[in-house]
């Protein structure tokens, strides 16, 4: 279904990530989740722990306009008329390199109708004492020059309590409004006095978020940092670097008589939902440019 699973160790980490869309199926500390699972040989359910390249999330009726030509992508999001997470989500991806506490996995992606360059793909998974640690370089090996985003896609367990009673901290002091029934941007909203504060950390509650975040705090260390923790003292947290501006959350809300809320989705991003036609932060990668983007996921 998913093609190979490749297991990894270094510590008290485990990952276990498959071919398909390079994606991270299983993070485990000291035996605890740390994202929502999926087996190796089913569906990937909801894009859990794919690599979302060249674009994170949506591109408006999968249409844009390019160096002058107008491209046209699969509407793979058909009940709001959009392209989502990219090209390289269905492919199986090949190996690299496989050691006990490393991976290396790699995909073509080719010209098309809905894209103007050859790229090379390559994901890096890492594991150390510190957590897992994942860096994704998308090199333009074609004759055109070419637009670009990337995100990671996990679904974060903090651990045994609901969702509701996880603490979210996050420095984001803006976040990006959308229109209610195809989730496209509006444009900028400080979250001061917003629901979607969690500058201090606090209960995610019942709010429901599916939305981008920019003005991301620096930690001391000079990373973007998510904390996310359950009351029994349990967390998971994720922090990423500067090519990675933006931040995608979801609360995974389903509808009534689905399970849902099962983990939080947290995805840095080059860039936010439809950039492809608004421009903003959108990566232009001529030929024989590359670009590198890296986050790391960890637990107690």
């Amino acid at each position: 279904m998913n093609g190979p699973d490749y297991l990894i160790k270094a510590g008290d980490y485990t990952a276990r990530i498959v071919a398909r869309g390079a994606a991270l199926c299983e993070l485990q500390h000291l035996g605890r989740d740390l994202v929502v699972p999926f087996s190796a040989d089913e569906p990937i359910p909801d894009y859990r722990g794919i690599i979302a390249a060249p674009w994170p999330n949506r591109v408006a009726d999968g249409a844009y306009r390019w160096d002058g030509d107008v491209y046209h992508l699969p509407l793979n999001e058909r009940d709001r008329g959009t392209a989502l997470h990219g090209l390289v989500l269905g492919l199986e991806w090949e190996l690299e390199a496989h050691d006990d506490d490393r991976l290396t996995l790699r995909c073509a992606l080719e010209p098309s109708k809905g894209y103007p360059s050859a790229l090379e793909v390559r994901a890096d998974y890492r594991l150390d004492e510190n957590g897992l640690h994942c860096t994704v370089t998308a090199s333009n090996v074609g004759t055109a020059a070419a637009p670009y985003g990337v995100c990671p896609h996990p679904y974060l367990v903090a651990g045994e309590a609901p969702l509701d009673e996880w603490t979210l901290s996050v420095p984001a002091s803006h976040f990006l409004a959308v229109t209610p029934d195809r989730l496209l941007p509006l444009g900028l909203e400080a979250v001061e006095g917003h629901a979607f504060d969690f500058r201090t950390p606090r209960a995610i509650g019942t709010t429901q978020i599916d939305h981008a975040f920019t003005g991301l705090g620096l930690d001391v260390d000079g990373v973007h940092r998510l904390l996310l923790s359950d009351p029994s003292g349990t967390f998971v947290g994720m922090q990423w670097d500067a090519s990675c501006p933006w931040l995608q959350l979801h609360t995974a809300d389903k509808p009534e008589g689905v399970p849902g809320r099962l983990g939080l989705a947290v995805e840095p991003m080059t860039c936010p939902p439809d950039a492809f036609n608004s421009g903003t932060d959108l990566i232009r990668l001529e030929p024989g440019d590359s670009h590198t983007a890296g986050w790391s996921i960890f637990g107690g």
